[in-house]
């Protein structure tokens, strides 16, 4: 490598970066199944989730299967720790867990994941 070449992180063939964390949670609601509030919910989590410097890939999932009650996911995917981190702490994250998480979900499960 020459002088002042730099050094790219390897990637996916989808151009993730191999370090990127896929944070991923799985939900079930308190809201009824195709209720107005299960809707503003989702799309409230959109919004604001979605916007939090950091967040790529995000996506809302409906699980359709029957071996889990758990009905919804959030997937999204962050470069690095320190993104997941900055994530994590930052303030529209904190008072939507507090505003809207910690009273509209009924049970989750929360799994991070990294390529091999």
């Amino acid at each position: 490598m020459g002088a002042g070449a730099s050094r790219r992180a390897p990637t996916s063939p989808q151009g993730v970066p191999l370090m990127a964390i896929q944070h991923t949670v799985v939900f079930r609601l308190v809201h009824e199944s195709g209720s107005a509030a299960e809707a503003d919910f989702l799309d409230g989590a959109v919004t604001t989730l979605a916007a939090i410097p950091g967040v790529a890939d995000f996506v809302v999932n409906r699980q359709v299967g029957d071996k889990s009650d758990l009905e919804w996911q959030f997937s999204m995917v962050f470069t690095d720790q320190q993104a997941y981190d900055a994530y994590t702490a930052h303030p529209a994250h904190v008072a939507f867990v507090r505003d809207r998480w910690q009273g509209e979900v009924a049970e989750f499960h929360e799994l991070d994941f990294v390529p091999r």
